[in-house]
């Protein structure tokens, strides 16, 4: 105790009259952080205004506060991670770490001071405008967007005018046309993006019905729906287009019926008068009315009630961006219409015929190079072909090329300033403005990938879990919350699935991508709010105050110096090696490496400070310097090095104390180093070698320390019986991926354990059990032993030899996925268990899983949920897949490889439900020749029932 006094009488006399200021740096923070959450709050309640209600001087405004908020946070995380003491700490190690921290604590109440400063120059800035007003409290109380009139809406979706439209439109209209027993009242949904001619095809749909109702009308619903007024106003619409004039379809003279005299009474009449009079008009009628862009459940719910439920077959046809609407508006499927982006023909047939205004015109041959990039962009949606080919309509000829070029790379600015273009651009944001504040800000994070860049769905999510863009709730993980905004996204069309044909060891992999012309939009709100810096790519010649997120995009193809710089932002000064030698990078929290050969900015990784997200997936420049640069980075939550080729991770990586998520998979590393166990705040730890699927790494003794764990994958357990104990304490885990080497000596042993292990995961939800060593014993066979296997599990995959499928496996009622590859099973397994899984909806057969030679599905393995079977073992047994009557009986997608072998497929008419078959093999090989003519004969059967199904191949 002796040495620590004299330590702090040292710092006493070095510190002197400054003590007390520095003493007071916590209460400092304090105030800081309550002037933050106030800024967050002025910021929440002017974000939820759509951009037309935010004028220029409060847009500055905000800026000038959004910026003060970055630097204040800033401030308070290197106060936080830095300075502060932590509460355990022994006096000794608080007062070395006072003298320590001595010249950072002043700098620190410096800056706090100055912050506070300006916050109050700014506030004192705004009053002196006059831009002091009431910031909307929500969306509600600002005016309706404008929306075109019903006869407006006719007048522009002329059929003659439609390209694309037709298909969409005789099947839709055949579902909503058809009668049976129960002529009640049907409600039809058309759901997707805002511009993909939703409207549209809802008023083709009443064209061609026209005939067969008695009663129409078209209404567009306001995104703003209010209860009571708005109704009010909806209703009338609907009552004067019921009662108007109109020529009866029979009537062959053309004798116009007298209006009825309720015309002239609407506009006098209150909402009780209105409801009662439609009811009124309608009961007896037949009719058919399209309710257009519902934004909300609420609105659909007041409404819907106000539209008698007869008998008459009537029918109601709901157009919204939003899935969950949709599924609210309409009880099944079959009413549910998922509206489809344009194929490439149609595109194009819609490009030529408004850019050069005629319905016959063909490409000039120095411009189709230019028109394909063009509508690759555009990606099938009509309003923004519509919104490009008019911009163009007046450079015609070959010499426009130019023209053609600098536009196709300026897409995002046109989207600005050019009014042709405005349409586009109001669509989008629409959509965004909608969006509750939490998910404004997820979906602005988008605009840190490139264009057409498929994104992983784990990888945004934890990104957006590092960032803090996901809010806790209680009762649930920020993972699960993470996955609601996802879904959220995902069903309001603002992001889409995107096509990935390979699957991991640990399940099938979700991807998402964003659409060229919203990700422009969302490129456009970034920069404009200083949300993300990018560089590279089409943002050559960027130049950047405070970088607070920054993105390096790889160099863009057939990119030059035509190709302006985004209009939010002004263009650099300087060459592209000043800009990068001079960018200031200590306020950076999250930076992504898109340029895959690696950037100079690697060189100085030691200058991120601040960094929490470091995102280097694929990039081939990364160097074991820039890894011990990187574990200095100890404010780091967010670490990728996924697909380089690292070949070692330094110890210091244990020091990352705040680590979250720690991806090494596809490098060269054999392992990781012991020190990981340290890191306690470590939720997911992912790590595989390139170009094998052998696992090598061993956690060490210890492993149970990592609390905070909830995945991780291809962790090997050789002779460590401590490993196979420690792996039952981590009691948050959700997903392990875990290999037993059967030549160990202790195998026995390890495996009693182990199962001990498995059988205490109660929160296990995927699970992944393979060997190591390539026995030719049952080396899986311990998994018989679990008898309280983990109840939770969704996916689970087994590689290794099994005398039988457990009977357990069956037993799983959350079980969706299973995968199975070197079982050398036998007889009826594995379906006569696997048919026992009641929500059991995919089915992965991979190599070696079977030795038979015929593989059959009786009848009595009916699997109440199956929807998918992918049988991938192209040069082994079964060469027989048979299928009796009764089995799979919900099946819909078969898949099945042949390679060079004889294999055969019986009893395909027995699955009822079928969609779609897909082969794999051989050209030459005539087992596929004849597969592909029965399964062509099967399907041509069906066809009068319409219960076709899609049958491809892909030959290798």
């Amino acid at each position: 105790m002796e040495g620590a006094s004299q330590l702090v009488s040292m710092v006493g006399q070095l510190v002197g009259e400054e003590y007390r200021t520095l003493r007071s740096v916590g209460g400092q923070v304090a105030e800081l952080r309550d002037e933050l959450a106030t800024m967050n709050a002025v910021l929440r309640m002017q974000s939820d205004g759509e951009d037309g209600s935010v004028d220029h001087f409060v847009r500055e405004w905000m800026n000038q506060v959004r910026e003060l908020a970055y630097d204040a946070e800033d401030c308070i995380h290197l106060y936080i991670f830095r300075v502060r003491s932590r509460p355990n700490d022994p006096f000794f190690l608080w007062s070395r770490r006072l003298f320590a921290t001595l010249f950072c604590r002043r700098r620190l109440a410096d800056e706090i001071r100055d912050l506070r400063a300006r916050a109050v120059v700014i506030s004192e800035r705004h009053a002196r405008y006059g831009l002091i007003r009431e910031a909307p409290s929500n969306s509600s109380s600002l005016p309706p967007a404008p929306r075109a009139t019903t006869h407006e809406l006719r007048a522009a979706n002329d059929p003659d005018q439609f390209v694309g439209i037709s298909d969409q439109a005789k099947l839709l209209a055949a579902k909503v046309e058809k009668m049976d027993d129960n002529k009640e009242r049907k409600v039809f949904s058309v759901v997707g993006f805002g511009g993909l001619g939703k409207t549209t095809l809802a008023m083709e749909v009443c064209r061609q019905l026209e005939a067969m109702f008695e009663r129409h009308a078209q209404v567009s619903v306001s995104q703003t729906f209010d209860g009571r007024k708005d109704l009010q106003a909806l209703l009338k619409r609907v009552l004067q287009q019921i009662v108007n004039v109109k020529v009866k379809p029979d009537n062959e003279k053309g004798i116009k019926e007298e209006a009825s005299p309720t015309l002239g009474r609407i506009d006098q009449m209150d909402l009780d008068g209105l409801t009662s009079t439609i009811e009124e008009q309608l009961k007896n009628k037949r009719y058919l009315i399209v309710i257009d862009d519902v934004w909300t459940i609420a609105a659909w719910e007041v409404i819907q009630f106000k539209f008698p439920r007869n008998n008459n077959g009537s029918r109601i046809i709901v157009t919204t961006r939003i899935d969950t609407v949709a599924k609210a508006c309409s009880s099944g499927s079959e009413c549910r219409h998922q509206i489809r982006p344009l194929d490439a023909k149609d595109s194009e047939k819609l490009f030529l015929s408004r850019a050069f205004l005629s319905k016959d015109a063909s490409c000039p041959n120095e411009l189709e190079a230019e028109m394909g990039k063009i509508l690759k962009k555009c990606a099938g949606l009509p309003m923004a072909i519509v919104s490009i080919a008019n911009v163009l309509a007046s450079y015609q000829s070959p010499d426009s090329k130019f023209m053609w070029e600098r536009i196709c790379r300026s897409i995002g600015p046109e989207m600005d300033s050019n009014p042709t273009m405005e349409g586009m651009r109001q669509i989008v944001t629409l959509s965004y403005n909608h969006l509750p504040h939490h998910l404004k800000l997820c979906m602005m994070y988008l605009s840190i990938f490139p264009e057409d860049y498929v994104v992983f769905k784990d990888r945004l999510l934890h990104r957006w879990i590092a960032e803090g863009l996901v809010e806790e709730k209680r009762g649930l993980t920020l993972l699960e919350v993470a996955e609601g905004y996802y879904k959220e996204l995902m069903s309001r069309n603002m992001i889409d699935t995107a096509p990935f044909v390979s699957h991991n060891d640990d399940g099938g992999v979700e991807t998402c991508r964003v659409h060229d012309m919203i990700l422009e939009v969302m490129v456009s709100k970034s920069l404009e709010a200083n949300f993300a810096s990018l560089v590279g790519g089409q943002y050559v010649g960027m130049s950047y105050d405070k970088i607070r997120r920054l993105s390096i995009h790889g160099v863009e193809q057939g990119a030059n110096d035509l190709s302006p710089p985004p209009k939010k932002m002004a263009a650099g000064r300087h060459g592209k090696r000043d800009l990068m030698e001079g960018m200031n990078l200590k306020h950076v929290r999250s930076f992504s490496m898109f340029e895959l050969e690696g950037h100079k900015l690697l060189d100085r990784l030691e200058e991120f400070t601040l960094l929490r997200v470091l995102d280097l997936e694929g990039c081939n420049g990364l160097t074991d310097k820039h890894l011990q640069d990187i574990c200095r980075m100890y404010l780091l939550k967010f670490l990728s090095i996924r697909g380089t080729y690292t070949c070692e991770i330094p110890p210091s990586v244990g020091d990352l104390e705040h680590l979250q998520m720690l991806d090494a998979r596809d490098t060269n590393l054999y392992g990781l180093p012991e020190t990981v166990i340290n890191l306690e705040k470590l939720e997911r730890l992912l790590f595989s070698r390139k170009y094998t699927r052998v696992p090598t790494w061993e956690p060490p003794s210890g492993i149970s320390r990592m609390k905070a764990l909830r995945e991780v994958n291809n962790i090997v357990i050789r002779d460590n019986i401590q490993v196979a104990k420690e792996i039952g304490d981590l009691e948050g885990l959700q997903g392990i991926g875990l290999h037993l080497d059967g030549r160990s000596e202790i195998h026995k042993e390890v495996c009693k354990h182990l199962t001990a292990s498995l059988c205490r995961m109660n929160a296990l939800r995927w699970l992944n059990v393979g060997e190591n060593g390539g026995s030719i014993d049952n080396t899986l066979d311990y998994l018989m032993d679990l008898h309280s296997p983990p109840q939770l599990l969704r996916y689970l995959r087994f590689a290794g030899r099994l005398s039988r499928l457990p009977d357990w496996v069956g037993a799983l009622s959350y079980l969706v996925e299973f995968c199975m590859s070197f079982g050398y099973l036998e007889g009826d397994q594995p379906f006569a268990v696997l048919c026992k899984a009641p929500n059991l909806r995919i089915i992965r057969l991979q190599q070696n899983f079977y030795r038979g030679d015929e593989l059959v599905a009786r009848t009595t393995h009916k699997f109440p949920a199956l929807k998918e079977l992918r049988v991938s073992c192209p040069y082994e047994f079964p060469s027989v897949f048979s299928f009796e009557e009764g089995s799979m009986t919900k099946l819909e997608m078969l898949e099945l490889q042949f390679s060079d072998c004889e294999k055969s497929i019986e009893g395909v008419e027995h699955l009822k439900k079928l969609k779609e078959v897909q082969l794999t093999g051989s050209k030459d090989n005539p087992t596929i020749k004849s597969a592909l003519e029965l399964l062509k004969e099967e399907s041509d059967r069906r066809s009068k029932d319409n219960n076709q199904f899609i049958v491809g191949v892909k030959y290798w």
